[in-house]
């Protein structure tokens, strides 16, 4: 199926390209221009001409003067003073302050006995492989196998 959807596409393909060759083709045989229309030729605009010398400033108007001393700010009324005696006023009572107790005392580093540990013996420790015996015993590490016979 996809096969024959392949072959109906290339076939438009082939139909629509060739027209578009021969359409081509007829259009370079013809010998004659055709009449296109004239482009109009649009009227030149005139520019108004700049002034070479500019309109005088309008002039700033007068400010009005500000008179230098001003009036007497006016006084403060007074408070009627309270007759007899006035009750004092209540005091903010203090928090007591807390006080923490002192740090322990941080105590020394004791010194610790030393001890002294017999020599080791050497022969005691097993006998361990060597690297060069470990990694040929891997296949895929070991060297190829020779093939000349000695």
């Amino acid at each position: 199926m996809a096969s024959m959807k392949t072959i109906i596409t290339s076939l438009l393909l082939f139909v629509t390209l060739s027209n578009m060759n021969l359409e081509a083709r007829n259009l370079l045989q013809t010998t004659t221009q055709p009449n296109l229309p004239s482009i109009p030729t649009l009227p030149k605009p005139t520019l108004p001409s700049i002034p070479t010398t500019l309109p005088p400033l309008p002039s700033i108007p007068t400010l009005p003067s500000v008179p230098t001393t001003l009036p007497p700010l006016p006084s403060m009324p007074t408070l009627p003073q309270p007759q007899g005696n006035v009750p004092p006023l209540p005091t903010i009572p203090s928090v007591p302050k807390l006080t923490m107790p002192p740090l322990p005392s941080i105590p020394t580093n004791p010194t610790l006995p030393s001890l002294n540990f017999p020599p080791f013996p050497s022969n005691s420790l097993p006998n361990l492989p060597s690297i060069s015996t470990i990694i040929s015993s891997i296949p895929f590490f070991s060297p190829p196998p020779s093939t000349s016979t000695p």
